[in-house]
């Protein structure tokens, strides 16, 4: 099982990628095909398919798959969970 720490650690190394916040971004329109991301990003596939695995290991975003493409959305209790854990680490600064 997966423990806080770990679950943590992929949260945030989502969040650390230029690629990735702009894939996050362009999400935040509703679903949207691999092809459409890839167009915008200009990204080869094998590149976006290594952002979207550590997007969607996070649980920040949900793929379904639609034909021989990835559909992929924003999931909002990924990011509930993980404003929810960032709230938790500031609530102990002083």
């Amino acid at each position: 099982m997966i423990n806080q720490y770990e679950r943590d650690a992929k949260i945030f190394k989502a969040l650390c990628d230029p690629n990735r916040l702009m894939i996050i971004e362009m999400l935040q329109g509703g679903e949207k095909c691999a092809c459409k991301i890839l167009e915008d990003l200009n990204i080869v596939q094998s590149t976006l398919s290594h952002h979207m695995k550590i997007l969607c290991e996070s649980g920040l975003v949900e793929s379904t798959r639609v034909g021989k493409w990835m559909h992929y959305s924003l999931s909002k209790q990924g990011f509930e969970t993980a404003t929810a854990r960032l709230s938790e680490i500031a609530k102990s600064i002083k």
